[in-house]
């Protein structure tokens, strides 16, 4: 078992590659999210019993990518919005089991927070404190405006009230991209962060969920000031979105002007196509399939991993080693050890 961890950590290096602006000297590696089980396995700690809120569990985390040989950090943190908890065992994701809005009277009386503190930035702050030179955290808001929409009016609910009272939908959106937008802008303003990041899955196999014509009126426009936050501090943006979203790629990459695009399914568009279609506009992150990498040999998935990096990475370096969506609960970490091992032995 080799050690993965970088003596000479070097962001810039997942810089080149996102921005496209020049080869990387190595491989970087990037992932939208590990599931607390995932830490688990691969530590061999109680990662997932420890305190939320400590700074002990957060530098373990920060440790645990720095140990697979990662150069940035992914870290989001939920807007200070109040859902209904989830069903035991934290799996309770029905589409209206968090509904907390139903009429206009539910969005005036709603705890809105302030939104000059949006979010919790101590976790931000404790990392930054943390970090080893050469490592930067690629940070953002967990959940996205269209996913805390659909939550918040359920998937139901925001389909009926699109037809009988569409002014309180933008409404919804429109103080959530305010609650976004703020802290964006202030993450931005943090040395210790390489890049913003947004998570919003905005479709599933066959189609985005709401129509282009809706994403560009309520959600595109938020997604565009973000874009703009990260650029004017001269930063990349990152979008993780899963679905079949052909439709609207050339607003997300011409409109909304991301820099890296993130989640990816063979049956949808493999990566390599994907690579192959917007080439030199926008980089791919990822995409290696999640089954996979969860249930092949350790031979098939070097042989898969190797394939990857021959299609995406050997002829201009514009992309990043991982998963098509996250280290999930399920995944073996062994498994994805082999991912990492391989890609060390290719490409540095």
């Amino acid at each position: 078992m080799i050690s993965l961890r970088r003596t000479s950590p070097d962001f810039g290096q997942w810089l080149k590659a996102v921005t496209r602006s020049g080869r990387p000297a190595h491989l970087p590696n990037y992932e939208h999210v590990a599931s607390p089980e995932f830490l688990d396995d691969w530590t061999g700690k109680p990662y997932s019993k420890m305190p939320a809120d400590s700074p002990e569990r957060w530098r373990a985390y920060m440790d645990f990518w720095l140990d697979m040989g990662f150069e940035c950090i992914p870290m989001e943190i939920p807007l200070k919005c109040p859902l209904p908890e989830t069903a035991e065992g934290g799996h309770g994701f029905e589409s209206e089991s968090k509904v907390v809005i139903r009429d206009r009277a539910d969005f005036d009386r709603y705890a809105w927070p302030d939104e000059a503190s949006p979010i919790d930035f101590r976790p931000f702050e404790w990392v930054a404190k943390m970090l080893p030179d050469g490592v930067k955290i690629v940070g953002g808001v967990c959940m996205g405006p269209y996913e805390w929409a659909s939550q918040m009016l359920g998937t139901v609910g925001l389909s009926m009230l699109l037809e009988d009272d569409p002014q309180l939908v933008r409404d919804v959106f429109a103080k959530l991209g305010r609650l976004i937008v703020s802290a964006d802008r202030q993450l931005a303003t943090m040395n210790a962060i390489g890049a913003l990041r947004q998570g919003d899955d905005l479709g599933f196999r066959t189609s985005t969920f709401l129509s282009p014509t809706l994403l560009r009126e309520m959600v595109f426009p938020i997604y565009t000031q973000m874009t703009g936050v990260a650029h004017a501090a001269g930063k990349p943006f990152v979008l993780h979105s899963c679905g079949q979203l052909s439709a609207v790629y050339e607003d997300l990459i011409e409109g909304c002007r991301i820099d890296a695009k993130h989640s990816f399914e063979e049956a949808i568009l493999p990566v390599e196509q994907f690579k192959a279609r917007y080439r030199g506009r926008v980089t791919p992150l990822g995409g290696l399939d999640v089954d996979i990498v969860c249930r092949g040999t350790h031979d098939e998935i070097r042989t898969y991993t190797r394939r990857k990096i021959e299609q995406c990475f050997a002829d201009d370096g514009h992309w990043a080693l991982g998963t098509g969506n996250s280290l999930t609960d399920y995944m073996p970490a062994q498994n994805y050890r082999v991912v990492l091992e391989e890609g060390r032995r290719i490409a540095g």
